[in-house]
């Protein structure tokens, strides 16, 4: 195992460093085409959220990984190499793992705790099955992150800590006062409609909203939403759709404006928003998650509005209080990188182990077919029982050592032992990739299901 995570967040850069540098799903799919054109890498997928952009993948050198991999991301980004090393972060083999894993319990996030990652990570892998540029390796990494992060949440009260962006953001704009008594009876506007989105208005109909008004450029997703939230047995809030050209109109009537788009522009200018505030007494609440930014920042000088943006975001969570679980899931994810690395290194020797039985297998056929030319006289019982006799002995003879190797073999330090046996009996190198592919292929169509 190779693993080589390299990448920026809201730990490392500043946000707008990470709004510049930001990954539209077609840039997405084609940075991870160009990393498997690139020498080091076999295999590679991308986390990008509104908060980190981190770029995933196995090589087969450090050196020359990180450097291609941070080349890539400055090319894809639009932000320029030298400007953008510096906010990068490297971790590599064990160090990766344990990043990913902390990264789906929540504890790297800018609210400690929440659990929409564990969607994120999810859409990272299926973005790598989709491509086929996720192998063996990424595939039982991140799989095993998801079911590491729902462990983290089902065992310790982390969710004591976390909670959505979107909470998060709406305690911000309520600034001290109860989010349901704030927000009860005021009309919200909620721009885009995807998982974020959805998610904001759902919140907000649960906080006692009396209408929110859906936005989005695809009006067919905006109306799905709307009538989700309306129907029977949904919030019972009163929801519709509306085009991206009525947003100014709906502007004028909103109390709280939820935008959380993939558009690489602004979709509030500060122009727009002050026009809409001139003559209405009551504030404007606006809540911009999207990265890029949706809405201008110069809407944080307009007298009657409120913007709450992830910068300013980041600013409170770094003021916000760790739960005491924490510590728990930090032990929880160190336990699971160990379990991890051990069942990597196993699986490693796996198909040598495979290739000698397959060996002996052969041997044993070959020497009783020559004992059947020497003796042709026996019978078909008498066949059958040497048979069995010598492959119990090779049995026997090979089970102690091989259940040995993979035992050693799993603990740190011990990637030496496959090369050791396949040096030691003569095996063919061919045979034991042949059975690797194999493997590859099986799980492949296993790992395709799962997500």
């Amino acid at each position: 195992m190779s693993l080589l995570v390299v990448g920026l967040s809201h730990r490392s850069a500043p946000v707008s460093i990470l709004e510049r540098a930001s990954l539209p799903a077609d840039t997405r799919t084609k940075l991870l085409q160009d990393t498997l054109a690139a020498e080091p890498a076999t295999e590679g997928t991308v986390l990008a959220t509104c908060n980190r952009i981190e770029l995933y993948a196995d090589v087969d050198k450090f050196h020359a990984g990180v450097a291609e991999l941070s080349t890539l991301l400055a090319q894809h980004s639009g932000v320029g190499l030298d400007e953008l090393t510096p906010y990068l972060y490297v971790h590599y083999e064990d160090r990766a793992v344990h990043h990913l894993f902390s990264v789906a319990c929540g504890l790297d996030s800018m609210v400690v705790g929440e659990g929409q990652i564990l969607g994120q990570i999810k859409d990272a892998l299926a973005l790598g099955q989709d491509l086929h540029t996720a192998g063996r390796l990424l595939n039982d990494l991140f799989q095993q992150a998801l079911r590491v992060g729902k462990r983290a949440h089902s065992e310790t009260g982390i969710d004591r800590a976390g909670q959505s962006l979107v909470t998060f953001g709406l305690e911000q704009l309520a600034d001290g006062e109860d989010v349901e008594t704030w927000a009860k009876g005021k009309k919200a506007l909620v721009i885009g409609a995807g998982s974020m989105s959805s998610l904001a208005a759902a919140t907000l109909a649960r906080a006692g909203v009396a209408e929110i008004v859906v936005a989005n450029r695809t009006l067919a997703r905006a109306e799905r939403l709307a009538r989700i939230l309306s129907e029977p047995g949904g919030t019972g809030v009163a929801a519709r759709a509306a085009e991206m050209v009525a947003v100014g109109d709906e502007l004028d009537r909103a109390d709280i404006v939820v935008s959380c788009t993939g558009a690489t522009g602004l979709v509030l200018t500060g122009d727009g928003v002050a026009t809409a505030v001139r003559d209405r007494e009551a504030p404007l609440a606006l809540l911009d998650l999207a990265m890029p930014r949706d809405i201008d920042a110069a809407a944080h000088r307009v007298p009657g509005v409120r913007l709450v943006d992830i910068e300013s975001l980041a600013e409170a969570s770094a003021d916000a209080p760790m739960a005491a679980d924490v510590d728990q899931v930090r032990a929880i994810v160190s336990d699971e990188v160990a379990a991890f690395g051990a069942a990597q290194r196993a699986a490693h020797i796996t198909p040598t182990v495979v290739a000698l039985r397959a060996m002996a297998a052969d041997v044993v056929t070959t020497e009783v077919a020559r004992l059947e030319g020497r003796l042709p006289g026996l019978d078909e019982k008498q066949r059958a029982e040497i048979t069995q006799t010598v492959r119990r002995v090779v049995d026997k003879l090979l089970h102690a050592p091989t259940v040995r190797v993979k035992q050693l073999a799993s603990e740190p330090g011990g990637a030496g032992y496959a090369d050791a046996l396949r040096t030691l009996f003569d095996l063919d190198p061919e045979t034991v990739a042949a059975v690797s592919r194999a493997d590859l292929n099986d799980a492949d169509v296993k790992n395709r299901g799962r997500v």
